[in-house]
């Protein structure tokens, strides 16, 4: 795909309006008692976000495996992030094929609050990287 200067400007403030709004959403759903599905919201907050710094840095892929492994490659390796970093966002993508495809998998109030922390966690460190580029 051959974007335009603006179009990408605007796909990166997209992405990042997304994942706000997931980042919301998983405060809701525990509010709410939906821990499986706010794992899932929350994986997505974080593979929004670095979808916006993928866009940044002219990366593109459809696959959610290659996309963390751009993110570990490009930033956890060259130590532009805390390594915990990197351990965090692949928890959060293990957690959310758990919800989504292990219909016996059953998650707590207490996952879900360490799952967002573990996001509000993740997010400002993607948001500097994509603001110093």
């Amino acid at each position: 795909m051959n974007l335009t200067e603006k179009n990408k400007l605007d796909l990166i403030e997209h992405n990042i309006k997304k994942s706000q709004e997931a980042n919301e959403e998983v405060k809701f759903l525990i509010s709410n008692g939906f821990y499986a599905l706010a794992l899932t919201r929350t994986y997505y907050s974080i593979f929004y976000m670095i979808s916006a710094l993928a866009l940044q840095y002219d990366f593109s892929t459809a696959n959610h495996s290659q996309l963390i492994g751009w993110f570990n490659k490009t930033f956890v390796k060259d130590n532009k992030v805390a390594s915990e970093i990197g351990k965090k966002v692949y928890l959060a993508f293990e957690q959310r094929t758990k919800s989504d495809y292990n219909v016996l998998a059953q998650f707590t109030k207490e996952d879900a609050e360490k799952g967002l922390a573990n996001l509000n966690f993740i997010l400002p460190a993607v948001r500097n990287l994509i603001n110093s580029r």
